[in-house]
């Protein structure tokens, strides 16, 4: 992008996302165990970020003149502003949990003890565990340099120890490793205590503790832990040929001995230690970085609670969906009107049934799917292996491109397969990223269709977690077309028709959009209302951007809901006057894609699995479909509104990525997640009363 057009760098644009993330860690209102919890999703997300982006740039380094001329910003330049990210926000994560996450659990006899605090009891039960359970993994190295050069395990940890020789003061000092098991131990180990204590060590400083052991001959002058992360992209040389899911398999064997892409230390490392550890390691000083005295942290999502449940967030159960869950025929059901759901505020149970019951119907015929994502332990898989153990036509495309769950798609792929399923799996080039359902039943001898569409996954677990809608729907013009979606994910030949409700990644997705954003435009022009609110996880594609951009300078006033990565600068006078993007991080994932166009007051409301980024775009089978049943855009209108009402956890979006709060209307709170459940819950409340007065003779 030219550099006088307002442009945030994707991925320092992501670094400011997930410091909204560390900002729910140091957020005092946030409840304890709760902050303990954005610090592992905080670390999460950063390991991946370094396994695929950093991975990303450090080999944009080693491209040719040709590859970096379309690049807006040289990747060098771009590593180096993450380093002084990253290295910033690792200093903060490390105040929040020496200065106040610590100190906060002792105000709750918690304490998290290290080896010099222990009592004679605890330095009995360290060095007994530390026999039992730690011996047959440690495996301590002494080095030599780069004659003894042991390889590093992916994301495993190290303890690096400087050594002296007791028999010869002075003679240089000696350096080993030993790996910390934490991939089959746990990481928080409780100690015996006192007086309603609760002590707990981390399995870190058991080893610590216990490491004189390995090395008799030596003094033990200190010990330090480091982390490395390698490169976690499938690089597959040629996608269009040959067997694709062969070559995934192979390519994923490689991931575990990919190059480094982060090397991880504690800051309080000596720096001949540091040295000695990179010229051992041949590691470059890019793939360096400084962080706490302890490293994967995602393993705080396995910080023990102590039963202490008035330190989590408030209970919010899933709302029952009866008119689904509790109905006759669910088919009836779904005939007689749209239903939208939104999880999690809302129980998962009525797509499960939706499954269940189809596979055990004799007048189902035909059950079709997209898997991209699925929970380990599926009730929708078991339905679709069931069903077709009954005789039904049941069709599941496997995306085995779906990052870090190849392994898993491929095992329920084969699964399927094994059960009698029809597997179609990826294209060569593109993923399949919809979310769709397509069941045919007979009914009076005739053929009927029944679908459900979604912004999530078909995913148990992740539903429970990720804010996403799902429309069961009856409605012929819709599922006409998302059967033609069917039939190109089976045949990969063009659909005969255009699509005229669905906008379909590869066929007229971009354009859909574009239409709709110029349309606003026109209005704009003509002195007539022109409105847009627009949710997704990114906001990154150029040309989006740029219509965006031309939107704003018409008048269209635009309104950003964006979780995750956003390139766009709002507010940039000439430019983007009229835009305001707001991000909200909060107790659930935010991953819905709403797009709500005003079209001179006649709305329209689409959901979709797509954001505005140029792989959605571009390069996947995305759908994005309109809501038809006016009850049902209302409930978005409302959902959506309250997020523009937010002022507890929006936060502002600017180029200088600093993460304001937005807080308009001080004096009357709005936490939209909290206010969606308590609104669903009114909603439902309001249905049931409603159904008890009809039935009143």
């Amino acid at each position: 992008m030219e550099a006088n057009i307002p442009h945030i760098p994707r991925d320092i644009s992501w670094l400011s996302f997930n410091y909204r993330v560390l900002q729910e860690a140091k957020d005092p209102a946030v409840p304890l165990f709760e902050r303990i919890k954005f610090l592992a999703i905080y670390s999460n997300n950063l390991d991946e970020f370094f396994k695929v982006r950093v991975a990303h740039q450090r080999n944009l380094l080693q491209a040719g003149k040709k590859a970096k001329k379309g690049l807006d910003v040289a990747p060098k330049q771009i590593l180096k502003k993450i380093h002084k990210i990253v290295n910033k926000q690792q200093e903060e994560f490390s105040d929040i949990f020496e200065n106040q996450i610590i100190p906060e659990l002792r105000r709750y006899d918690i304490n998290i003890k290290r080896r010099l605090d222990l009592n004679e009891e605890q330095k009995q039960f360290v060095e007994s565990y530390f026999e039992e359970n730690l011996l047959p993994f440690v495996q301590p190295v002494l080095l030599l340099g780069k004659k003894i050069r042991p390889f590093l395990n992916n994301a495993a940890l190290y303890l690096s120890v400087h050594l002296k020789c007791k028999k010869n003061k002075s003679a240089e000092s000696d350096y080993a490793i030993i790996k910390i098991p934490s991939d089959y131990l746990p990481r928080f180990i409780e100690l015996p205590s006192q007086d309603g204590e609760k002590n707990i060590i981390i399995l870190d400083d058991i080893v610590r503790h216990s490491v004189s052991w390995f090395f008799p001959g030596y003094d033990i002058v200190d010990t330090y832990s480091f982390k490395l992360t390698r490169d976690a992209e499938l690089y597959i040389d040629d996608e269009f040929s040959g067997d694709l899911v062969q070559k995934i398999k192979k390519s994923l064997n490689k991931r575990k001995v990919g190059p480094p892409s982060r090397f991880v230390y504690d800051r309080e490392m000596s720096n001949a230690l540091l040295a000695f550890l990179t010229d051992t390691f041949e590691l470059d000083e890019a793939d360096i970085l400084r962080e706490g005295r302890y490293h994967n942290n995602f393993d705080f999502f396995s910080f023990p609670d102590f039963g202490m449940q008035h330190l989590k967030n408030k209970p919010l159960p899933p709302l029952a969906y009866k008119a689904l869950e509790e109905c006759e025929d669910i088919f009836a059901a779904i005939t007689e009107q749209d239903h939208l759901l939104h999880y999690p505020y809302q129980e998962y149970e009525s797509v499960i049934r939706l499954f269940e019951t189809a596979a055990k119907d004799p007048r189902v015929t035909h059950i079709k799917i997209v898997q991209y994502r699925v929970a380990k332990k599926s009730r929708i898989m078991n339905a679709l292996m069931e069903a077709a153990k009954m005789g039904k036509q049941v069709t599941v495309f496997v995306e085995v491109k779906a990052r870090f769950d190849e392994e898993a798609n491929l095992r329920w792929g084969e699964k399927l397969e094994a059960a009698g399923v029809n597997v179609h799996y990826s294209f060569p080039g593109l993923k399949v990223h919809s979310k769709l359902a397509l069941i045919r039943r007979v009914e009076e001898g005739r053929n009927h269709l029944y679908g459900y569409l979604s912004t999530g996954n078909f995913h148990e677990t992740t539903a429970k977690i990720y804010s996403d809608h799902g429309l069961f729907t009856a409605n012929r013009r819709i599922l006409n077309e998302v059967a033609r979606v069917f039939t190109f994910l089976e045949t990969v030949q063009l659909p005969q028709s255009d699509f005229e409700h669905l906008l379909v990644g590869q066929f007229n997705l971009r354009n859909g959009l574009v239409e709709r954003i110029d349309r606003e435009i026109n209005y704009a022009l003509s002195g007539m209302p022109a409105r847009m609110v627009l949710k997704m996880n990114s906001l990154e594609d150029k040309d989006m951007i740029m219509k965006l951009y031309e939107a704003s300078q018409a008048g269209v006033e635009i309104k950003l809901i964006v979780r995750g990565i956003c390139c766009l600068v709002p507010g940039v006078k000439g430019w983007s006057e009229n835009i305001e993007a707001v991000s909200i991080v909060d107790r659930y994932l935010e991953h819905s894609r709403v797009f709500w166009f005003h079209n001179n007051g006649e709305d329209e409301i689409y959901l979709s699995s797509a954001d505005f980024m140029r792989r959605n775009l571009t390069y996947r089978i995305e759908t994005i479909f309109p809501l038809l049943d006016e009850s049902v855009k209302q409930m978005v209108k409302d959902h959506i509104n309250l997020q523009l009402q937010d002022n507890v956890k929006a936060r502002l979006i600017d180029e200088a990525a600093n993460n304001i709060y937005r807080k308009n209307n001080i004096d009357l709170l709005i936490r939209s997640q909290i206010e969606t459940y308590y609104y669903i819950r009114r909603k439902s409340e309001e249905e049931a009363m409603e159904e008890e007065d009809y039935q009143i003779p």
